[in-house]
């Protein structure tokens, strides 16, 4: 019994090469798209600012209308005063003083410290 055996071709030097590359995108920078302008910008109403408002625009009985009240008065009202009639705490009462009241109010907000160190707070007319 004799068996022949069969080879394949062997591809060496002379033979062909196999054409699989690797197909992968060119580098590019890590940067991110840029976004498209909007044609036209969103207005207020009226071509007024949201931001205008006026102390007479304090609803009654509000934190607001009873944070003016007491800033009205002849003396102003201390932190404290302003803390028990809002119930907030210390950071709250004063960013209130310079958001809502000093910037979207327009009004001054005006602090003088008295005789025991305490500093009082009140509405310049």
């Amino acid at each position: 019994m004799t068996s022949t055996t069969e080879t394949a071709p062997v591809s060496g030097p002379e033979g062909p090469k196999a054409t699989n590359k690797a197909r992968v995108a060119p580098l590019r920078a890590h940067v991110a798209r840029k976004k498209g302008k909007s044609a036209k910008k969103a207005t207020h109403a009226k071509g007024t600012s949201k931001s205008t408002k006026k102390a007479a625009e304090a609803r009654d009985g509000s934190k607001t209308a009873k944070v003016l009240d007491l800033l009205k008065r002849p003396g102003g009202a201390s932190a404290k005063e302003l803390m028990k009639a809002t119930g907030w705490q210390p950071h709250s009462v004063r960013g209130f003083l310079s958001g809502t009241i000093g910037k979207t109010m327009g009004l001054t907000v005006i602090s003088i410290k008295g005789e025991e160190g305490v500093l009082r707070y009140s509405v310049k007319p």
